[in-house]
């Protein structure tokens, strides 16, 4: 398999981790040798629920079953999609009430920012350094990393960058910006959380200039911050609210969220600003509908702070310089970027599963299903500590 795996199937990178995979289930992905992996990354947090998730698979199959595609999105009412939504704004703050249900994170948001420069009329974007918003030529104008964007240019223009959690750069939103796009918490540049009431100093510059502020929730939604939005530790509510990954537990999913108001001007002037085929398919609303359902029916969102602590209270060592993020989002910054590389691969041959991230190289990501237990977390640290002892 991992023969025909590189040469038939594009590769992201020259050296990609190639385990072969059998099944997986709860806190566990096991290989075609036998094993069980400990899972520390829940597909770089998109398994919400685990992987196989009785609820979700039910749902998965009894949909498969009604019907699959029927239409292009938006043409027809299909109760997986339409309960969905509406259980989703049951739970978001006015004005975020209305859903455009997308394929992914990426195209969610360039969907949120065609959104923002149709309503606002402006064509100014402005996205902070070290962000990630997925790979998309739109996403990726977003990106300040210039040796990932050269080879791709010409971007979208007009984009402009500020610092993250550095309020003196906010004079930066004018009366041209069209939108504001931040991570509610940074999640390539090491997980970095808003600091000094950071995201309310932007939401009032916003406000002050005519400016939409989107909020990227693609990592930290759906309880894993320990609020089904991580934007609610924070005291603000987006224009537009972009969401994915852990929304379908392990299903390709993302959607946009905003009021009416802004989102009524995709539909006219001109007629389909944004259309997708697939968005909204039957199968993954359904997916979508059961993980949300889980999440609101039981402890999981609230026990991700106490299961933040257990983390924190045993992953301690000379070489964790700190721990950064929040609930189930948390990334253990070492004392070299050879130290994360080190505990990454050696982690692998422990089988336990973590991962780096995209701009830090020192962190080592921690981003396990919320449905681990203490017992598996407990089990994970001793192979990271046992790692760490023997570098």
């Amino acid at each position: 398999m991992t023969k025909d795996f590189l040469k038939y199937q594009a590769q992201t990178s020259p050296y990609p981790l190639g385990m072969e995979i059998s099944h997986a289930s709860g806190s566990y992905i096991y290989d075609t040798a036998g094993n069980a992996h400990l899972d520390f990354v829940a597909g770089v947090s998109a398994c919400t629920l685990g992987h196989s998730n009785p609820n979700v698979v039910e749902a998965v199959q009894k949909q498969a079953a009604k019907y699959m595609h029927v239409m292009v999105y938006g043409e027809y009412a299909q109760s997986p999609a339409t309960d969905y939504v509406k259980l989703l704004a049951a739970q978001l703050p006015q004005p975020l009430e209305v859903t455009y249900l997308v394929n992914s994170g990426t195209e969610a948001i360039e969907g949120a920012l065609k959104l923002a420069r149709r309503y606002t009329g402006r064509s100014q974007i402005i996205s902070a350094r070290n962000a990630y918003h997925g790979n998309t030529m739109g996403s990726l104008s977003l990106m300040d990393f210039e040796e990932r964007k050269s080879v791709f240019r010409p971007l979208l223009p007009d984009v402009y960058h500020i610092t993250f959690n550095n309020e003196k750069e906010l004079n930066k939103i004018t009366t041209r910006t069209a939108c504001v796009i931040l991570e509610t918490i940074q999640g390539g540049a090491g997980f970095i959380e808003p600091q000094n009431r950071y995201l309310e100093k932007v939401r009032k510059r916003c406000d002050e200039t005519g400016a939409l502020l989107i909020l990227d929730e693609i990592q930290p939604g759906f309880g894993r911050t320990g609020k089904l939005f991580a934007f609610e530790h924070y005291n603000c509510v987006p224009d537009i609210l972009v969401i994915g990954k852990g929304m379908a537990s392990g299903m390709p999913v993302g959607a946009f969220v905003s009021s009416p108001k802004i989102m009524g001007t995709l539909s006219k002037r001109p007629k389909m600003g944004h259309i997708t085929t697939f968005g909204g398919h039957p199968v993954v609303a359904s997916a979508s509908l059961a993980t949300l359902n889980e999440l609101l029916q039981t402890t999981l969102i609230k026990d991700t702070l106490s299961k933040e602590q257990v983390l924190r209270k045993h992953l301690v060592h000379p070489r964790i310089k700190e721990i950064r993020g929040r609930g189930l989002m948390l990334a253990l910054i070492m004392d070299t970027a050879d130290t994360a590389n080190s505990v990454v691969l050696k982690a692998k041959e422990k089988n336990l599963i973590l991962f780096w991230l995209l701009f830090e190289d020192k962190a080592v990501r921690i981003t396990p299903p919320l449905t681990i237990s203490i017992e598996e977390i407990k089990e994970g640290c001793t192979i990271v500590l046992g790692i760490l002892d023997r570098l």
